[in-house]
């Protein structure tokens, strides 16, 4: 599971010129899903974002977490995460959860990041939206659950 998380002031979706998720500060997740991920990956990816210390503290410190800090979420799924360019022109994305599947993991992960104790606003799954967002400072991150059996140099 592969989750981009960026810092914002605020951040709204809208589907078909209609708006269905808004949110203060706090962070955007665009989350994808892969054939091979679990509920395991779900709590892994949930943990490790409300717990990042990527908010800054009274020194202007990254210090605090989303949950220290009462962040806001917008959970979007976003199965390009999972797109292959190695090859070719055109992106392969052989390796994203099929529909079914990304739905069910989706919505498992958005209700683990709602037991934690967050507002969370969500995109429309399988949809097309317009994600607007105001970055709050230089704080983009990729996470990837797989990176948690990879070694540490």
């Amino acid at each position: 599971m592969r989750a981009l998380i960026q810092r914002v002031a605020q951040a709204a979706v809208t589907v078909n010129d209609r708006e269905v998720g808004r949110v203060g500060p706090g962070l955007v997740v665009l989350l994808g899903v892969s054939a091979d991920d679990t509920e395991t990956d779900a709590k892994y990816l949930v943990e490790k974002t409300v717990n990042l210390r990527i908010f800054a503290d009274d020194q202007n410190r990254f210090n605090l977490s989303a949950l220290d800090t009462g962040a806001e979420l917008l959970v979007v799924s976003q199965f390009t995460l999972y797109g292959d360019t190695r090859k070719g022109r055109r992106p392969d994305f052989t390796k994203a959860a099929p529909p079914d599947q990304a739905q069910r993991l989706y919505e498992h992960t958005v209700g683990l990041f709602r037991d934690a104790g967050l507002t969370v606003a969500t995109g429309v799954f399988q949809e097309h939206m317009q994600v607007s967002l105001q970055n709050d400072g230089p704080v983009t991150l990729m996470l990837d659950s797989a990176d948690r059996h990879r070694p540490r140099r």
